[in-house]
């Protein structure tokens, strides 16, 4: 199908503030799960890595099953997929009320929740890719917001339900509140589709498919002969025979009345149907066989190789501080009366912020999203290595501003490998960028947690943390050095709508 031109406008502006609404009621418990970590803590008494599996299998299965998801929002469309993800969050979080133990929050609440979420967060990303072009980045800037502003309002309302109905009730209310995808979901009409007609095929083509149906039909009339000739038969002991026995004597009989020509018809009607089957098997196995190509072609690039090897890294460190920040303050001893506002609140309102600006400066021609995306890594990196040496809650506040504006990096990402791959490969190279994603988000707070089990601090985990953001940082700039394009002497074509990252002299 061939979309028409984005219109950048319209109800492209429906589908962002639906969008927005969308990743606020699905993300605002995950990301502020914080919160509810100290209290699963305090209710099942396993350790902290154990526990931390939960909060990340939610905010990282979803970006692990990416491919999954790309294929079903390409299937079926962004509105279907919506309204039926908004059942699996709310349904998942309300099961979640019901735990008897920490396993049960596994699937609950870490698989049922987080595959509806990466369902709607592919779901959102996609459908306003095709609504904007020349405001994408202020378009997913804008939506991306919504799942900041969920943890900065969640953060507090989850605090405030858990001591007014305890940790079962405000499961409760906040799958109820989940319920609004659906009234979101099904206002994302899909973009309608341009009238042209599709290109005609050649006389050579014509004349290779009648081909190949005449070969099929040719091929396929002795092999059915002898299941026609049974189920034949059997459908005409079934119907006019009843309790016929099946032995050879009967069926010479049965066979030997059967008209001629309803032989023929029936024989034609079973070869039609076994070569629709056959032809549709290896249509399916030539779109599978082109799925995997193309996925060898991407990861020919270099800068997207790069890319994926960032994000996985960047997951891993960069991930576990909105999860765990609450338990290093109280790790470090701080007084609850110095608490002006949660941490995870924090993060969530400069995640926010982030998100809105570094959006728009993507938008601006003279801005490189890759180096821009490359700043926010590296700077990432020293915010978490700086964490072991905040001991009070102005510092760790003013470091979890500054960990939460860099995430906002989130908002450039799906710009930045639109312009790396080109838009019509978005769903594809953005799905096996998510399940890296994925990975790293499920693997970087229980490595924390193990740490700290370990160590009975969070130092070393925080230095580790700080070490993988800053090596996919180092090397993701590594691959957009312009020195390659000049050391291989080759100006390879850029696929339509790609983006060079080479830095454009002053003159």
């Amino acid at each position: 199908m061939v979309f028409r031109k984005p219109p950048d406008g319209g109800w492209g502006w429906v589908i962002v503030v639906v969008s927005f609404f969308t990743q606020f009621l699905c993300y605002g418990s995950p990301l502020a799960v914080g919160v509810l970590y100290l209290e699963w803590l305090d209710a099942f008494g396993e350790g902290k890595g154990k526990t931390a599996w939960v909060g990340s299998l939610a905010n990282g299965i979803g970006l692990l099953a990416s491919p999954v998801c790309s294929i079903c929002v390409s299937s079926f469309g962004a509105r279907p997929v919506a309204i039926f993800s908004g059942f699996m969050v709310a349904g998942g979080l309300m099961m979640s009320s019901f735990a008897p133990n920490i396993y049960f929050l596994y699937i609950s609440y870490g698989i049922v929740v987080g595959l509806g979420c990466g369902l709607l967060y592919t779901a959102t990303v996609t459908i306003t890719c095709q609504y904007f072009d020349k405001r994408r980045g202020l378009a997913l800037g804008l939506i991306s917001t919504g799942s900041s502003v969920g943890l900065f309002i969640y953060a507090a309302l989850q605090r405030e339900l858990i001591e007014l109905y305890g940790l079962d009730g405000c499961l409760l209310i906040v799958g109820a509140l989940s319920l609004n995808i659906l009234a979101c979901g099904s206002l994302m009409r899909p973009l309608e589709s341009s009238h042209s007609p599709p290109p005609e095929k050649t006389c050579g083509d014509k004349v290779a498919d009648q081909y190949l149906v005449y070969h099929e039909k040719e091929k396929t009339v002795e092999e059915n002969i002898s299941i026609l000739e049974k189920g034949y038969i059997d459908e005409k002991c079934a119907n006019n025979v009843p309790g016929c026995k099946q032995d050879s004597i009967l069926n010479k009989n049965i066979l030997s009345s059967i008209n001629v020509n309803e032989k023929d018809t029936y024989k034609k009607k079973v070869v039609e149907h076994t070569n629709f089957c056959k032809q549709l098997a290896k249509r399916k196995w030539q779109l599978y066989l082109t799925y995997w190509k193309e996925t060898v072609v991407l990861f020919k690039n270099k800068v997207f190789s790069a890319l994926f090897v960032a994000i996985l890294l960047f997951d891993i460190g960069g991930f576990p501080p909105s999860l765990l920040m609450e338990d290093v303050a109280r790790s470090a001893n701080i007084n609850e009366d110095d608490y002006y506002m949660p941490l995870i609140s924090i993060i969530g309102i400069m995640t926010t912020v982030g998100k809105l600006i570094l959006g728009i400066l993507a938008d601006f021609k003279w801005v490189n999203t890759l180096y821009l995306y490359v700043t926010t890594l590296l700077m990432t990196g020293v915010a978490l290595f700086a964490i072991p040496f905040a001991k009070s809650y102005f510092t760790l506040a003013m470091l979890s501003g500054i960990l939460g504006f860099l995430t906002g990096n989130w908002s450039i990402f799906p710009y930045v490998t639109t312009k790396t791959v080109g838009i019509e490969k978005l769903t594809h190279a953005y799905g096996i960028l998510m399940f890296f994603a994925g990975l790293g988000n499920s693997l970087g707070p229980p490595i924390v947690g193990w740490f700290y089990d370990w160590t009975q601090e969070y130092d070393t985990a925080f230095y580790f943390s700080g070490f993988c953001v800053l090596l996919g940082g180092f090397l993701l700039l590594l691959a957009a050095l312009p020195c390659w394009n000049a050391c291989t002497n080759q100006s390879p074509k850029l696929p339509p709508n790609t983006y060079s990252y080479k830095v454009a002299s002053n003159a």
